[in-house]
């Protein structure tokens, strides 16, 4: 039984030795010292040895399991670090190589266009306020003097969720709000950036869902030249100090009297082309003064304060500002058209 074990010590470091492959080695760990092993057959034998031979015969097994043991964790540390100095080789990096680039993105037109028009109007003292785009029909219609029934409730398609939940179709609530939140105690000026939607088929010039900023200036002794003069400067400011305003009468339920502005067309310098279809104005805003019943539902006491209030799409304004043709443009998030504007 000596010889035997000493046969299956050195048959097992000589195998040890010549592998080179993690999976053999574990196959020569259970050939040998498994269950069904060589070493393990041997010793099952030793029942038939006598009492002096058994404690012989168990040093010498104890003796080949520790050394093909220690054997095969030393195979194993070596093919170990021979697999990660491979694999190191492999992904090495070579630091003298340039980078590669990497590119940045901007801000969207629409952003650009945004924070344009809000530093414009924080700079003549107005303050950006914002509002729920889930909105109460109350905020949405009735504080801004459209009661259920009132016909121009049709001019705006809405999304509704409930009978007195929907999606806001303009941004004029946030105007509601903050005078209902000064409790007609304090003047309000301030501008409302953000999105709107109403149910229309998109097309080149609509969209679902678009963006809007409201201005409201609310305090003693407003009037409708101011609303002009604020105009024409932010009509100069976005599309040059040659633009010319014009202020024609309109119809909105929530200011008295009503207009829509427009700028001259920079395209033909008014002269008219097709552009502005022939005319030499181009329809950039509506505006107006503040309906006095708009006033007393907030808590405003309209025989003292008087105000104006006008809304415009930035979505419009890019368009015409940088002659982009189709509003699904902004929307469509397609890299080419959206990285022309980065340095807008």
């Amino acid at each position: 039984m000596k010889e035997q074990l000493e046969a299956i010590q050195t048959e097992a470091l000589e195998r040890i030795a010549e592998t080179n492959e993690m999976k053999e080695l574990q196959a020569i760990r259970v050939t040998y010292l498994g269950k069904k092993g060589s070493l393990t057959g041997v010793l099952r034998g030793m029942g038939k040895l006598s009492k002096e031979e058994r404690p012989v015969i168990g040093e010498i097994a104890n003796r080949v399991r520790e050394s093909i043991t220690d054997a095969i964790d030393r195979k194993n540390e070596t093919l170990a670090q021979q697999a990660l100095e491979k694999q190191l080789e492999k992904e090495a990096i070579d630091v003298t190589l340039p980078g590669r680039p990497v590119q940045l993105g901007g801000p969207h037109l629409l952003t650009t266009i945004v924070e344009e028009i809000e530093d414009l109007f924080i700079g003549m003292g107005f303050e950006v306020r914002e509002g729920p785009e889930v909105e109460t029909d109350y905020y949405n219609f009735e504080a801004l003097n459209l009661p259920k029934d009132h016909p121009a409730r049709d001019m705006q398609d809405s999304f509704y969720i409930t009978n007195e939940l929907l999606l806001r179709t303009h941004t004029s609530p946030v105007q509601a709000r903050t005078m209902r939140e000064y409790e007609g105690s304090k003047p309000v000026k301030m501008i409302c950036p953000g999105k709107v939607y109403r149910r229309d088929t998109d097309d080149a010039t609509h969209s679902h869902q678009f963006t809007q900023i409201e201005g409201l200036y609310v305090d003693k002794d407003v009037r409708m030249s101011d609303l002009k003069g604020i105009l024409d400067v932010f009509a100069k400011k976005m599309f040059g100090y040659d633009r010319e305003i014009r202020l024609r009468p309109s119809f909105f339920p929530f200011t008295e009297p009503s207009v829509e502005m427009d700028i001259s067309c920079k395209v033909c310098n008014g002269e008219g082309c097709s552009v502005c279809k022939g005319t030499g104005w181009i329809e950039i805003l509506g505006a107006g003064m503040v309906h006095p019943k708009v006033l007393e539902m907030a808590g405003y006491d309209a025989n003292v304060y008087t105000g104006f209030a006008f809304g415009m799409g930035p979505d419009r304004i890019a368009m015409l500002k940088y002659g982009v043709d189709d509003i699904r443009q902004f929307y469509t998030n397609d890299r080419r058209f959206l990285t022309q504007y980065h340095n807008a």
